[in-house]
C-alpha cells in the first residue's frame, strides 16, 4: 500500500537533529517563550519576507488572535470562502462575528475575487483568504478591493508554507497571515503549533500580549488574552526543519508536474498548472464525478487517498443556521474532490505507479 502520508518516513531524515534539539530544550529548563521561539520567529519572518512573526499554539488560534487584535465591533461581518476547512471559519463564529460565505472559482476552487464585492456590506470588516491546497489566492484583486472598502485582509496559509504569488512569499502579502505547523503540513512540527506573520508592528505587539493572557510582564495584564504559545520543543523542531522547506516544496512541485503532464483520464479534472513552481502543493486535489468508485479502485490497487473535504461548512451541524444556503459550486466540489498522495518521500517508482493506475480507471466499474 502506498500511504497517503507516512509521517514516520517524513521525519526520519531529521530524527537525530530533532532528538538533539529536544534534549537541548529539556536540559535548558526553559520551556515556554524562550530562545528557541525567538530564533524561529526571526527565521520564519525572514523566510516569509515579513517584518514580524509571532508563534502561537496552532493555526486556528492564529486566525482567532488576529481577529481579536483588530477589535472589530460585535455585529461585524467577515467574508470567508465557502470551500475551505472549518478551522478557517470557526474563529469568526467564536468571536461573535457573522461569516459571509463566498463561492469559489470553479477551476482553482479558491476564493473568487469577483464574487467578494457583491457580499460587502456596511458591516463588513475583513476578508479571510484561504490558500487552500498550497495555492495562493488571487491576492492582487483581493487586496485592491479591500483597500477600496477599508477592509483588513487575513490569509489562512495553513497549507501554503513557501507558496509564491507575483514573486511575493505567502506571509508577506496580506495584512496578517495565519500559519499552522500541524505535523502533516509541508513544514510540520511534532504536535500542534502555529504562527502569525505581519509587517504591522502594532498588530504584532498586541498579538504577543494576547497569546500570553494579555501580558508581556508577568502578573501585569493589559488585555483579556488567552493561553496560546508555541512551546520551546516545537519551536526547536521547526528550527531544525525550516532550512529544508524549499527542498521539500521542490520535490512536491516535481511530483505535481508529473501528475499534471501524465495523468490523462476522461472526466477527471486536474488542478491548475499555471503556477507549478510557485504553488506549495500541500495537496494534489483532483475531481471526478465517480469519486467513490475511483477511491475504491485506487484502494484495491494499493493507493491510499483522502478527501479534502467531504462536507462543506454550511452543511455541517456546527453551522446549521446556514444549512439552506444555495452554494452549488461549493457543494459540487465537495462531492467530487479526491487527494492523491503527494509528499517529499514518495519515490519515482511510486509516482509512476500512481499515474499508471489512475489512467487505467474504468469510469463504469
Amino acid at each position: 500500500m502506498i500511504p497517503f502520508l507516512d509521517l514516520n518516513e517524513v521525519n526520519a531524515p531529521y530524527l537525530k537533529a530533532i532528538e538533539e534539539a529536544s534534549l537541548r530544550v529539556v536540559r535548558s529548563g526553559w520551556y515556554i517563550l524562550g530562545n528557541e521561539l525567538k530564533s524561529f520567529e526571526n527565521a520564519f519572518a525572514n523566510y516569509c519576507n515579513a517584518a514580524y512573526c509571532v508563534g502561537v499554539a496552532n493555526g486556528l488560534d492564529a486566525i482567532t488572535l488576529i481577529l481579536m487584535a483588530y477589535e472589530f465591533p460585535e455585529d461585524s461581518e467577515v467574508i470567508v470562502p465557502a470551500n475551505t476547512y472549518i478551522a478557517s471559519v470557526l474563529p469568526v463564529a467564536y468571536l461573535g462575528f457573522r461569516p459571509i460565505f463566498v463561492e469559489p472559482d470553479p477551476f482553482t476552487m479558491l476564493l473568487d475575487p469577483e464574487r467578494i464585492a457583491e457580499k460587502i456590506s456596511s458591516k463588513t470588516r475583513a476578508v479571510i483568504a484561504v490558500d487552500l491546497y498550497g495555492r495562493s489566492c488571487e491576492m492582487e484583486p483581493i487586496m485592491k478591493l479591500a483597500r477600496q472598502h477599508g477592509l483588513k485582509v487575513i490569509t489562512d496559509a495553513a497549507q501554503a508554507h513557501g507558496a509564491i504569488y507575483n514573486n511575493k512569499k505567502t506571509g508577506s502579502i496580506a495584512d496578517a497571515t495565519a500559519f499552522s505547523f500541524y505535523p502533516t503540513k509541508n513544514l510540520g512540527a511534532l504536535g500542534d503549533a502555529g504562527a502569525i506573520t505581519t509587517s504591522d508592528e502594532a498588530l504584532a505587539e498586541k498579538i504577543r500580549y494576547l497569546r500570553n493572557y494579555g501580558s508581556l510582564v508577568r502578573y501585569k495584564n493589559d488585555y483579556q488574552g488567552v493561553n496560546s504559545r508555541l512551546d520551546e520543543i516545537q519551536a526547536a523542531i521547526l528550527n531544525v526543519k525550516l532550512p529544508f522547506l524549499d527542498l521539500e516544496n521542490d520535490r512536491r512541485r516535481a511530483i505535481a508536474a508529473r501528475y499534471l503532464s501524465e495523468i490523462q483520464l476522461e472526466n477527471l479534472i486536474l488542478p491548475p498548472a499555471d503556477r507549478i513552481n510557485d504553488d506549495a502543493w500541500h495537496l494534489f486535489v483532483i475531481r471526478h464525478p465517480n469519486r467513490s468508485g475511483l477511491i475504491a479502485y485506487l484502494d484495491a490497487n494499493g493507493i491510499q487517498t483522502n478527501v479534502h473535504y467531504p462536507l462543506p461548512i454550511h452543511k455541517q451541524q456546527a453551522f446549521r443556521e446556514f444549512y439552506d444556503m444555495h452554494l452549488p459550486i461549493t457543494e459540487r466540489i465537495h462531492e467530487e474532490v479526491i487527494s492523491l498522495p503527494l509528499n517529499g518521500v514518495l519515490t519515482d517508482e511510486e509516482v509512476i505507479y500512481i499515474i499508471q493506475t489512475v489512467n487505467q480507471f474504468d469510469y463504469q466499474q
